[in-house]
């Protein structure tokens, strides 16, 4: 399910095999299916699902999907100790249940998302603080994105007649995978809800003149459903079909604004959600293999992720049961290896209330309390959530990927971190440092910085504490930059982090390996504690290599305090 607030992440072609063979489009049935059929995931050894596929039909199922690459087979059946049988037969590693309720009569002949009536854009684009907040609007005057990136938007559909999206709008790349099996007709990926037009606006509208602008403009954007229709689910078959359909499309990013239904944490002592673990983590790893960055909301419980012990809305397709969990039970795909995980921050670059966090578990923070966006029909509207979060920082990883396009996904994960602003927090249950915390991960996403040099390992950055002596001689903190070839830019990013008290008392440069000083603040009657600033510097008439300092001194008695870090992006 998309992420909501009860606290979910909701808020507010091919006729016969793709890539290795793996999906094969709908061929809608006959019949709907039979009053108690439900589904599971059968797990085998990757490429040996042969054996397993004739065992289902032997034990009272059929199969409807098959995803031999990775090993999993999605069956039906109408048996109530399918799951028990199967699980003894040979090759067959898993097998697990992917919901407590019927399968719909709508899997059997999946219906197309009408068409709907446009209303005209406004004549107008007005400026979006969370484009400002991230840098977007300093980057499309650099670079807007190629149209050779393609974003895959995982979620209730896309509205890809509105004229913002349009533009951008890749229909030969899209598709629906809403019941766990591949469905490319035209317009099976259109939004069924109104959530998945929205994260696609933050991506990529277009910048037209009209309307908003997305966080990379240039870049293309697919549209795979895997919301059913009418529940709304988001069950891990068809979170399955749409990350091995986006690693065999080519899409560079994907971006995944919910969590797997049935379970808000799948837990692996339950042979049901373990079955659901494997299959997504395969998923997920054939996707990245394939050359996918998969980045995911945190979620809107306001759960510390790193510290698991109840869960009391799961499963959400039935009746919910409270349960004692342990940090072995993970929210997919949000919790997998290799997702880019974002939490939520406010305008005042605060933890959102409803945001998700957790120790090594929050990767980034964007944007994501009351982001306006497009919805179908033309329209548009503000939504709150890690859902509208996370298609930032897919924005910036698209932006990255246009100006790397050779970059794995493991260097845009490095980049996307080295170059996110730094955060920092006073709440209670905020852990860490400045640098990396459990609410805000490496910093808030820097689009600016995405589009800079286009080489990786931009940033520098020096996190040792320096002391600030009280009403004395100033000190220095350094960073020797190399790698970076001629002039530093016009827009020299220079992240500093200070604790101390009454920062009016202090004075802070910035020294170019020549010697030039950069006034970066004089000292004032400010009497707020910390600077905790991102200031931007000419700096294009200095040699970029080199060893650059920070200068700071503190000019009046009383307050003390000490450098914490500080960062220059390239």
């Amino acid at each position: 399910m998309f992420l909501r607030s009860r606290s979910r992440l909701r808020t507010a072609v091919i006729a016969a095999v793709v890539g290795a063979g793996v999906l094969t489009a709908v061929t809608p049935a006959a019949a709907a299916p039979l009053a108690g059929t439900r589904a599971y995931l059968v797990i085998t050894a990757p490429g040996a699902t042969s054996g397993a596929a004739s065992a289902i039909t032997s034990n009272s199922g059929t199969v409807f999907a098959t995803y031999d690459a990775i090993g999993v087979i999605v069956a039906h059946s109408g048996a109530t100790d399918f799951a028990s049988r199967m699980r003894t037969v040979t090759g067959v590693q898993k097998v697990g249940a992917t919901r407590t309720t019927d399968i719909p009569a709508e899997a059997a002949n999946p219906p197309i998302p009408a068409a709907k009536p446009q209303d005209p854009l406004s004549t107008s684009e007005p400026a979006r603080s969370d484009m400002t907040q991230i840098g977007a609007d300093k980057a499309w005057a650099v670079n807007q994105g190629s149209a050779s990136v393609t974003v895959g938007v995982l979620d209730t559909g896309v509205d890809d007649l509105h004229d913002d999206l349009k533009p951008n709008f890749d229909a030969a790349n899209s598709a629906s995978c809403a019941y766990g099996k591949l469905d490319t007709r035209a317009g099976s990926w259109r939004d069924t809800d109104t959530h998945g037009t929205h994260v696609a606006g933050t991506i990529a509208a277009a910048k037209n003149g009209r309307g908003v602008v997305g966080v990379a403009p240039g870049v293309k954007i697919a549209s795979v459903r895997i919301a059913e229709e009418p529940s709304g689910y988001f069950f891990p078959e068809n979170t399955i079909c749409a990350l091995v359909f986006s690693g065999d499309r080519g899409f560079e990013v994907t971006n995944n604004s919910y969590y797997t239904d049935p379970w808000l944490f799948n837990c692996p002592d339950n042979a049901d959600q373990d079955a659901i673990l494997e299959g997504v983590k395969r998923a997920v790893a054939y996707a990245e293999g394939k050359g996918v960055l998969n980045v995911a909301a945190a979620g809107n419980e306001n759960y510390n992720l790193a510290n698991k012990t109840r869960d009391t809305t799961s499963p959400d397709d039935s009746t919910p049961v409270t349960r004692t969990i342990t940090n072995a039970c993970l929210s997919v795909p949000t919790e997998v290896s290799g997702v880019v995980t974002v939490s939520s921050i406010t305008s005042t670059n605060t933890k959102s209330a409803f945001s998700n966090y957790g120790t090594d578990k929050i990767h980034l923070a964007a944007p994501g309390d009351s982001v306006y966006s497009t919805l179908p029909e033309g329209k548009f509207g503000t939504k709150s959530g890690t859902s509208m979060a996370a298609p930032h920082v897919a924005g910036v990883a698209a932006l990255l990927k246009s100006v790397n396009p050779t970059a794995t996904p493991a260097q845009l994960r490095q980049l996307l971190a080295t170059q996110a602003d730094d955060l920092s927090c006073t709440d209670s249950r905020c852990t860490g440092t400045t640098a990396k915390n459990n609410f805000f991960g490496e910093g808030r996403v820097d689009a600016l910085a995405a589009v800079g040099t286009g080489t990786p390992g931009t940033s520098f950055e020096n996190t040792a504490d320096v002391a600030i002596p009280d009403n004395g001689a100033a000190v220095t903190s350094s960073i020797t930059v190399s790698g970076v070839a001629g002039n530093a830019p016009a827009t020299l990013k220079v992240d500093v982090n200070i604790v101390h008290t009454y920062r009016g008392d202090l004075v802070v440069d910035l020294i170019a390996p020549d010697g030039t000083a950069y006034r970066l603040q004089n000292s004032s009657n400010d009497s707020a504690d910390n600077i905790v600033q991102t200031f931007t510097v000419n700096a294009s008439s200095e040699v970029a290599n080199g060893t650059w300092k920070l200068k700071v001194q503190d000019v009046a008695a009383v307050d003390t305090g000490y450098i914490n870090s500080w960062k220059l992006t390239f």
